[in-house]
């Protein structure tokens, strides 16, 4: 006869919509896939601090808008460094040994 399998622990979220085998760890390339998605909003956010002001349609309205509203690049740096600090912090989960509640 044929060879019978145990069966597999799976657990549920969210009500039985959403299953996952009980001792898988998250894929290597999903972790990485944080890095790169986390340095990439970084970096828009950087670039795009003030707006888009080199833009050749609307660059000139930009530049108007953040002259009459006055930017606080001091605020922008510190919302940057909280996003930073939330990115290292979603990294260092990804990346920390898997243990099985």
């Amino acid at each position: 006869m044929a060879e019978e399998k145990a069966p597999k622990e799976f657990k549920d979220y969210a009500d039985g919509w959403i299953q996952e085998r009980k001792g898988t760890d998250v894929p290597t390339f999903l972790k990485f896939a944080y890095i790169v998605i986390a340095g990439g909003a970084l970096a828009y956010f950087f670039i795009y601090m003030n707006g888009e002001v080199n833009h050749s349609d609307r660059g000139f309205l930009v530049r108007q808008m953040n002259a009459a509203t006055q930017s606080s690049p001091g605020f922008m740096y510190f919302v940057m460094a909280l996003a930073a600090v939330f990115m290292i912090i979603a990294i260092i989960f990804a990346f920390k040994k898997f243990r099985e509640d």
